[in-house]
């Protein structure tokens, strides 16, 4: 048997198979090729480009919200740190103003009493211990600041501290008949409690 009949006897092959590519093959490396495709391989071949960019879009859609709402969060918990640290420096520094303004309400306290001086310039120094302790009070104020209820009030542990117990005719039992020493509340939080003494 020769060579020419073994090459007669034997089938001739199949050409290959066109390679399906990607459509950004078509669009970016030749635009002009998915022109020379039959019309139902372009139909195809679009139909499959349309569903991607669909999907990508979708997707870029999705992760943009969830960027977005990360930043709203981030925003949302930097500011509420900015103002819890805002409000804790003044909360030390409102403590450390109080005994300030305890001693000169003491000294306007006295400055009352039946030995206070009548003669002028202790008047006008009575005076202006009175104003400032008004400025320095009113300002403390502005920032959340309230006195607590001493004096006829039910005696309170969360705001009180009983420091004595007395008998007493003016109280019933159970409440505030002399504070010892202010008490202080910053907005609702109790940053000193009222000492005081109770009626047994």
């Amino acid at each position: 048997m020769t060579d020419g009949e073994l090459t007669g006897n034997l089938p001739e092959p199949e050409p290959a198979p066109a390679e399906t590519k990607p459509f950004d093959y078509y669009m970016d490396s030749d635009p002009d090729y998915l022109a020379d495709l039959p019309p139902e391989e372009q139909l195809s071949i679009l139909a499959t480009a349309v569903a991607q960019s669909r999907k990508e879009i979708a997707e870029t859609r999705e992760m943009a919200q969830r960027a977005q709402a990360d930043l709203e969060n981030f925003r949302k918990r930097a500011a509420e740190e900015y103002a819890n640290l805002r409000q804790d420096a003044n909360r030390r520094l409102i403590i450390s103003l109080l005994p300030v303004i305890d001693e000169l309400e003491l000294a306007i306290n006295h400055s009352d009493g039946p030995s206070a001086a009548a003669d002028a310039p202790a008047q006008s120094l009575i005076a202006g211990v009175k104003l400032i302790h008004r400025k320095v009070y009113g300002i403390l104020e502005s920032e959340g600041l309230s006195k607590i209820e001493t004096v006829g009030a039910l005696f309170d542990p969360l705001q009180h501290e009983a420091v004595g117990v007395v008998d007493s005719t003016d109280q019933p039992s159970g409440y505030v008949v002399e504070a010892v020493r202010n008490g202080y509340r910053l907005r609702d939080r109790v940053i000193q409690a009222a000492q005081v003494v109770v009626a047994r």
